[in-house]
């Protein structure tokens, strides 16, 4: 098969408006598997050419009327519901279609192929609504609504506005696509639409690992741990690969920080004679098991890209056309069980992630607790004023919700379809949902990174935090300057998160 698509070429697509050269496509391919189709076709049964789709295959479809059967499928199947889905998630899953038709084993015209990239590369977006797949015949309701755009109809999102398919291709010089064999069920049938949303999912799942790890890093120079729950004689006798990287992550981090202390330092030189010790002997779990926490959502994050990756270069669809055997397959490559389990493990990763962020929060906000710090991080008159404490209320209620849409989803299965459909992957609800978890996600974060920086003001120790924690610290404070009289906190929590969002912090390994 052909790998076609890294994970980094689809977001350099989606973000960086990297354009597709279709002189770089295996075109000769695709146009081999269709001749083949075209030439095997002719006097044969085979689903979804000649026959009627899902129950309704058993019925036998007359040659005069084989065009408008795929014609069919899309208009009938255009029935999703709900907000449409964000233009990066329909551009990922554009992609990923194209990623299938290019392993040539769809027997689609080329012409279908020429269409899609000239869509992705100039940005004409279908309108996809959210809710419509089950996820079993891939993301049928979904990708006929992409499909309904390719043939002129429906609505695609563009330069900013929504307009008539046909009126947009017309603009663009491109002639909505005819159907020649069987490309309507070929561009409904696959897991185009969770995958799209499951690759948006990893980048910014990715991006928020990197911004825990830092948190987990400034939150111990704040209490003044000590710093050998990072060391690398510690995690590397645990022998799991996600727990070495992030303690090693952090120990980057966290080089030239004058606020975490040495234990061999301060505790095992011999002079230590006191019953009780005031500075806490180990931290509170949520500081210093971070790389135990953190570790196994690196871990799931890389299989789950592994996973997308193969997924993306992977012929999604059913029947399978072969040109090298001179056979037409049936089966079901369309299921979406590996989406939906993937979406499912990183959803309940990405909670733990919050539960993560929340407790550290608490730490700062508890006096009572951090023995360092008053309440709420307040710099005002106690009792008067409030400081951060409406603030936990947000990222305790939004991190309660996570913990809610962590149930798992893969396993929800419902039959369907005349029973055809008796057992279904509900992927694409999965990735939704596990989108849902991520987007709180960052409203938790961006919460906790203004509280650093109100406690390391207090605290008045930002000249001897480590250069990266020192460099955002700062930033955020050009975002959010310090308090001290109560202010509302809501544009700057939106002004933060999207700043997270938008700087990604450059993790080595």
């Amino acid at each position: 098969m052909n790998t076609i698509f890294t994970l980094s070429d689809v977001e350099n697509i989606v973000y960086e408006d990297k354009k597709i050269n279709l002189a770089d496509l295996p075109m000769d391919k695709v146009a081999a598997c269709y001749d083949f189709l075209k030439e095997f076709s002719a006097d044969k049964i085979i689903y979804g050419i000649n026959t009627g789709f899902g129950p309704m295959a058993q019925w036998r479809v007359e040659d005069d009327h084989l065009i408008a059967l795929q014609y069919n499928i899309i208009r009938s199947h255009s029935t999703g519901a709900g907000e449409p889905l964000p233009d990066d998630c329909v551009k990922a899953a554009m992609v990923a279609r194209l990623g299938t038709f290019l392993q040539a084993r769809s027997g689609v015209h080329p012409d279908l192929v020429k269409l899609l990239v000239e869509m992705i590369n100039r940005d004409i977006l279908p309108m996809i609504p959210q809710h419509g797949s089950v996820g079993a015949s891939g993301d049928l309701v979904q990708l006929a609504h992409l499909a309904l755009t390719m043939i002129g109809e429906g609505r695609v999102h563009y330069h900013g506005e929504w307009r008539p398919a046909a009126e947009v291709l017309k603009e663009n010089g491109l002639e909505p696509f005819k159907i020649h064999i069987r490309e309507g069920l070929s561009i409904t049938n696959g897991t185009g639409v969770m995958t799209g949303v499951a690759m948006v999912n990893q980048f910014q799942a990715e991006q928020l690992l990197d911004w825990a790890t830092l948190a987990a890093v400034m939150m111990n120079e704040i209490a003044g741990s000590y710093d050998d729950w990072m060391a690398a004689p510690l995690n590397e006798v645990r022998r799991h690969e996600g727990q070495q990287v992030i303690a090693m992550r952090m120990r980057v981090l966290a080089r030239d920080s004058q606020c975490l202390q040495q234990r061999e330092h301060l505790l095992y030189d011999g002079h230590h004679t006191e019953e009780t010790f005031e500075h806490k002997v180990q931290a509170y779990y949520s500081l210093r098991c971070t790389p135990q926490i953190l570790g196994p959502i690196y871990d799931t994050l890389a299989n789950c890209r592994r996973v997308l990756e193969e997924e993306v270069n992977s012929a999604c669809d059913n029947p399978i056309v072969d040109p090298e055997t001179r056979n037409v397959y049936h089966g079901g490559n369309f299921h979406g069980d590996y989406i939906s389990l993937e979406q499912d493990k990183v959803k309940i990763a990405m909670v733990r992630l919050v539960m993560t962020a929340e407790r550290q929060l608490n730490y700062l906000f508890h006096d009572r607790i951090n023995g360092i710090l008053p309440p709420f991080l307040n710099m005002g008159k106690l009792g008067l004023n409030y400081g951060m404490q409406a603030c936990q209320f947000t990222a305790t209620s939004t991190t309660a919700e996570c913990q809610t849409l962590a149930m798992p989803n893969y396993v929800h299965s419902i039959p369907n379809n005349n029973d055809n459909q008796d057992i279904v992957s509900m992927g694409t609800n999965t990735a939704l949902l596990t989108r849902r978890v991520i987007d709180n996600a960052w409203q938790v974060l961006a919460i906790q990174y203004i509280a650093f920086a109100q406690a390391v003001d207090i605290l008045k120790i930002a000249d001897k935090l480590a250069p990266i924690s020192r460099q955002i610290y700062k930033q955020v404070r050009e975002i959010c300057p310090v308090f001290i009289e109560d202010t509302p906190f809501y544009e700057d929590i939106r002004n933060v998160q999207e700043f997270l969002m938008g700087n990604p912090l450059i993790m080595d390994n």
